[in-house]
C-alpha cells in the first residue's frame, strides 16, 4: 500500500475536511454507549468512523492503475443459470415444507450472494445489465410472493383494517363507506384495490395482491433508473440489487398497505426529481413530477411526511448551489455533468399547501389529522421527550432482549442481526457521501440524495434518541433505502477504483457474503414466519388460527364495541388481539396481563399454542409489554369453562359452576 508523503498531501479540500469531521463526530459519539444500550449507539459511530478512515486512506493513495480480479467469462455466463434454478429451488422449498423456514432464508441468502458477487466481479467485457436486472426482478417475486403464498391469510397487522376498509367500500359501492376514516381523503389504495377486484373478478386477498402486490418487486427498477442518470450501468445495477434485497423493502412488499403503495409513489417521484435535474427538462416532466407528488398525498400521510422531507432536501441543495457560501458551480464533467440548479420553490410551496390543506381535511380521531399529530408531537415534547430516553421507543428489535434479567447471547446477539445488513449499507452511504462532496464532483442531484439521506437518518436515527417516535421511525427505513442504495452504490464505487487491490477485493468480498444475509435474515424480511421465532412475533396466523377469529365472531354475533361491556373485554396475546378487533370479530380485544410466574385474572381469554413455543407479547403487572412463552393454565384457568376450542385455538370464559 503507497502513500503519499506529507509533503505532497494534497490540500484540505471539502470532502477532506468532511471526512476529518466524520471521524471526530465517530469518536465523540462512542461514550454516549456508557450512558444508554442501544444497538445503533453501539454500531453507527463505528461504521462512521470506519467509512471516513477508508476514505481518507483511498485520498492519499498513488493514483496509478489497478487491476481488480474478475470472474471468468464461463463463469459469469453460468452464473445466470445457476441464480434461476436457485430461485425454482426457493419456491419448491416453499411448497414442500409448506412455509418459508430457515433454510429458505439461507438459501435465498445464497442466491442474493451470487447475484450481487456478479454485479461486482464480471467484467466489463461480461457485464449484462439487462440480464442481471431480470435476476433482481425475478428475485424480489419469488422472496415476496412465496410469503403471500404460504400465508393463509394476511401477512402484517394493519393490512386486516384496510381489507375491511376495502370491503366496506365494494360493500356500499360508494367512499363514504369510510367517510370517518382518516384514509377517506388518502384513499388511492383502496379504489385501486377495489377496482382490482371488480376488473378480475377476485376476491379482496387476491385483489391486493394483483395490484400493489405486483407492482412492489417491480418497482425496484425505478432505482435502477434512477442511479443510471448519474453513474454507469454497473452501479446502477448493484444500487438496484442493494434496494431489492433490503429488509424493509420486502416487508412492504409482503404487508400490502398504503404504505407499500406510498413507497412506489416515492420512488417515482425520486426518479422524477433527479431526472429534472440532470437533462434539459420539459414541461411535460416537471408536470409528471407535479402529478407524483399529487399521487402521494392522496396515498399515505407518513409517506406524504417523508416526500416533503425530499422535497425540501432539494430545495436545501437548490439554495446551496444558488445562494449559499458554497460557490459550488465548478463541476468535472467527467464525473457529472454541468447542470444549473433546478428551481424547486412552486413545487415545495404547492405540496406543503396540498399537504396542509389535505390533512386538515381529513378525520382522526374525532378532530382533523393535522390537529390531532400535533397535539400528539406537543404532548409527546412536553411528557417524554429527553436525551437519550430511548426506552420508550422499543420496538421488536430490542425491547424485550433489555427487559429480561439475564438475556441469553441469543438474546443479545439477534438486535445486532436485524441492524447488519442496515450497517452495512449506512457504510456504503457515508463513502459515497463524502465522494460527492468533492467540489468538482458537487452539484444539485446528488446533495439531494445526501440531504434527503441525512433528514431522514434524524428522523430513523435522532429523533428516537430523544424518546420522539411520534413520526413512527419503522415506516422510514424503506424510503430512506432508496438515497441511501444510491449513494452506496457510489461508495462502493468510489472503493474499487482507488483502495489497494487486496483492500478492495476485501471489501467487496465482505459485502457480497454478509450483506445479502444480513438483510435476508433481519426480523422485517421474515414477518411472516420469523427466523429467530423466540425474539420475534409471527405477522402472520396458520388456518386453526384464522379459524378461530371466524368462530369468536360467530359465537358473540361480532357486537360492536359500544355493545360490550368493561368485564366482557376479551384478553389474549399480541399480536393475535389485533387481528380479532380489526376484523370486528370481537371489536373490544386487549393484551392480557400476565404477572411473572403468575396467572392472567380476565374473565375472557384467548389462549392459541403459539403462546408456549414462539415469541408473542403480553403485558406484565406495570402494563409493560413484554416477550413471553407461557403454558396454556395461566391464560386459561382451570376454573374457567372453555366455550370454543380446535385444538390450537381455546376461548375460555368464567364458569357457570363459578358463577
Amino acid at each position: 500500500m503507497v502513500y503519499s508523503k506529507v509533503a505532497d498531501l494534497r490540500p484540505l479540500r471539502l470532502d477532506t475536511v468532511a471526512a476529518i469531521c466524520g471521524l471526530a463526530i465517530a469518536l465523540a459519539l462512542l461514550p454516549l454507549r456508557l450512558f444508554a444500550s442501544q444497538v445503533y449507539l453501539n454500531t453507527v459511530p463505528i461504521v462512521l468512523g470506519t467509512a471516513c478512515a477508508l476514505y481518507l486512506v483511498s485520498l492519499y493513495q498513488e493514483d496509478d492503475a489497478r487491476t481488480l480480479p474478475t470472474l471468468s467469462s464461463r463463469v459469469t455466463m453460468a452464473l445466470p443459470s445457476v441464480v434461476l434454478v436457485g430461485l425454482a429451488a426457493l419456491v419448491a422449498l416453499v411448497v414442500v415444507q409448506e412455509g418459508r423456514t430457515p433454510l429458505f432464508f439461507g438459501a435465498a441468502s445464497v442466491v442474493g450472494t451470487l447475484l450481487i458477487g456478479q454485479i461486482l466481479f464480471a467484467s466489463d467485457r461480461d457485464l449484462n445489465p439487462g440480464l442481471l436486472l431480470l435476476q433482481i426482478v425475478l428475485f424480489a417475486f419469488v422472496f415476496r410472493f412465496t410469503a403471500l403464498y404460504a400465508t393463509p391469510g394476511y401477512v402484517g397487522i394493519d393490512i386486516w383494517t384496510h381489507a375491511e376498509l376495502t370491503r366496506a367500500i365494494l360493500t356500499e359501492q360508494s367512499l363514504g363507506a369510510i367517510a370517518d376514516d382518516k384514509h377517506y381523503a388518502a384513499p388511492f389504495y383502496h379504489l385501486l384495490v377495489a377496482a382490482s377486484a371488480l376488473v378480475y373478478d377476485v376476491p379482496i386477498r387476491l385483489a391486493i395482491y394483483l395490484s400493489a402486490g405486483i407492482v412492489m418487486p417491480l418497482s425496484v427498477l425505478l432505482i435502477y433508473a434512477t442511479t443510471n442518470l448519474l453513474v454507469s450501468a454497473r452501479w446502477a445495477t448493484l444500487a438496484t440489487a442493494f434496494y431489492a434485497v433490503a429488509s424493509h423493502v420486502s416487508m412492504w412488499g409482503i404487508h400490502l398497505i398504503p404504505t407499500s403503495l406510498g413507497l412506489v409513489f416515492f420512488l417515482a417521484m425520486l426518479y422524477a426529481l433527479i431526472r429534472v435535474m440532470r437533462i434539459e427538462y420539459t414541461i411535460r416532466d416537471f408536470s409528471l413530477l407535479l402529478l407524483l407528488s399529487i399521487a402521494v398525498v392522496l396515498t399515505h400521510q407518513v409517506s406524504t411526511f417523508i416526500m416533503l422531507v425530499l422535497l425540501l432536501a432539494a430545495f436545501v441543495a437548490q439554495l446551496v448551489f444558488v445562494v449559499g457560501p458554497f460557490g459550488l458551480t465548478r463541476l468535472d464533467t467527467s464525473v457529472f455533468r454541468a447542470k444549473k440548479p433546478v428551481n424547486l420553490v412552486g413545487l415545495v410551496v404547492f405540496n406543503f399547501g396540498l399537504t396542509i390543506f389535505v390533512w386538515s381535511l381529513t378525520p382522526y380521531r374525532q378532530d382533523s389529522f393535522l390537529a390531532t399529530v400535533l397535539s400528539f408531537f406537543t404532548q409527546t415534547l412536553e411528557e417524554s421527550a429527553g436525551f437519550l430516553n430511548i426506552a420508550s421507543g422499543s420496538t421488536g428489535d430490542e425491547a424485550d432482549a433489555a427487559t429480561a434479567a439475564d438475556p441469553t447471547l441469543l438474546e443479545q446477539v439477534v438486535p445486532y442481526v436485524d441492524v447488519l445488513g442496515f450497517l452495512f449499507l449506512l457504510g456504503a452511504t457515508f463513502v459515497g457521501c463524502l465522494y460527492v462532496v468533492h467540489r468538482h464532483r458537487a452539484e444539485q442531484s446528488v446533495f439531494t440524495l445526501l440531504l434527503a439521506s441525512a433528514f431522514m437518518l434524524v428522523f430513523v436515527l435522532g429523533f428516537p434518541m430523544f424518546g420522539i417516535h411520534n413520526f413512527i421511525p419503522t415506516r422510514w427505513f424503506a424510503f430512506l433505502y432508496a438515497p441511501m442504495a444510491i449513494l452506496g452504490a457510489i461508495g462502493v464505487r468510489t472503493v474499487s477504483g482507488k483502495l489497494n487491490p487486496a483492500l478492495v477485493v476485501s471489501v467487496l468480498l465482505l459485502f457480497v457474503l454478509v450483506y445479502p444475509g444480513a438483510m435476508i435474515f433481519a426480523a422485517e424480511s421474515n414477518v411472516d414466519d420469523p427466523v429467530f421465532s423466540g425474539q420475534h412475533e409471527r405477522l402472520a396466523y396458520d388456518e386453526s388460527e384464522l379459524a378461530a377469529a371466524e368462530a369468536i365472531a360467530e359465537l358473540t354475533g361480532s357486537p360492536s364495541g359500544s355493545e360490550i361491556r368493561p368485564d366482557q373485554r376479551l384478553y389474549t396475546d399480541h399480536p393475535y388481539q389485533t387481528v380479532l378487533t380489526r376484523t370486528g370479530a370481537y371489536p373490544s380485544t386487549s393484551t392480557a396481563t400476565v404477572p411473572d410466574d403468575g396467572v392472567a385474572a380476565h374473565d375472557y381469554t384467548v389462549y392459541r399454542s403459539t403462546q408456549s413455543s414462539d415469541a408473542v407479547y403480553f403485558a406484565d403487572e406495570n402494563g409493560d409489554g413484554r416477550i413471553e412463552q407461557i403454558s396454556r393454565d395461566r391464560l386459561c384457568r382451570p376454573d374457567q369453562a372453555t366455550v370454543y376450542t380446535n385444538g390450537d385455538v381455546t376461548v375460555c370464559t368464567p364458569s357457570p359452576a363459578t358463577g
